[in-house]
């Protein structure tokens, strides 16, 4: 039990560093080098690390709902600096959760086309893939949330009109009330969500 909270942890950690390595890259591959220059492109976890967002909520989440919800320390990023001013934000948000999905996809069918379940260290191994798959499932579904700060609601801004600013404010004016209400109340849904994907991935290996 122990170590397979301690493996959980670190799974949730770097999983959450490459979700923000990736929003970092593509907004330097867009034209914006904020990230570049603060030293976030980097897989070293004291750079990404947000106690609340990346510690003790990812941890709290696993162990009471086997749901991983997280988040890092936001890359700085300038969306002025983006060539592409009217869908560079958009891709630069999608980039995190569009990482956390590929690993999981990765990783899945790994288990899915090469299931090894006969020897106890490889069982394992498709133990811990399954969680790296899990996680970073739970992780991509959430952030992609359209309610700030997550992901999400970057992506659906961009697609509104000038005139719906005022929603926007209200938005992110009430974000956090909202994200502390879907985690309180709207867990289930998230994991029937990602339990959905990871079906579609794994295939019949895809149950925790």
């Amino acid at each position: 039990m122990v170590l397979d909270s301690l493996f959980s942890i670190i799974i949730i950690l770097f999983s959450v560093v490459i979700h923000e390595i990736s929003h970092g890259a593509v907004a330097n591959s867009l034209g914006d080098p904020t990230a570049r220059l603060s030293g976030r492109l980097t897989l070293n976890p004291v750079k990404h690390i947000d106690p609340l967002g990346s510690i003790i909520v990812p941890v709290v989440s696993y162990l009471m709902f086997r749901a991983p919800f997280g988040w890092a320390k936001p890359v700085p990023i300038n969306p002025y600096n983006l060539r592409d001013q009217k869908w560079g934000v958009a891709k630069v948000a999608v980039a995190g959760s569009g990482a956390n999905l590929l690993i999981a996809l990765f990783f899945g069918l790994l288990i899915r086309f090469f299931p090894v379940v006969s020897n106890d260290f490889f069982s394992g191994m498709n133990a811990f893939f399954l969680k790296v798959v899990w996680i970073n499932i739970v992780l991509g579904v959430f952030n992609l949330i359209p309610i700030p700060p997550f992901d999400g609601s970057k992506i659906l801004f961009s697609f509104l009109p000038p005139a719906a600013n005022a929603f926007k404010d209200f938005m992110e004016r009430y974000g956090m009330v909202m994200v502390l209400f879907i985690i309180f109340f709207g867990v289930d849904f998230i994991i029937l969500i990602s339990s959905f994907i990871l079906r579609i991935i794994v295939g019949p290996l895809g149950h925790l």
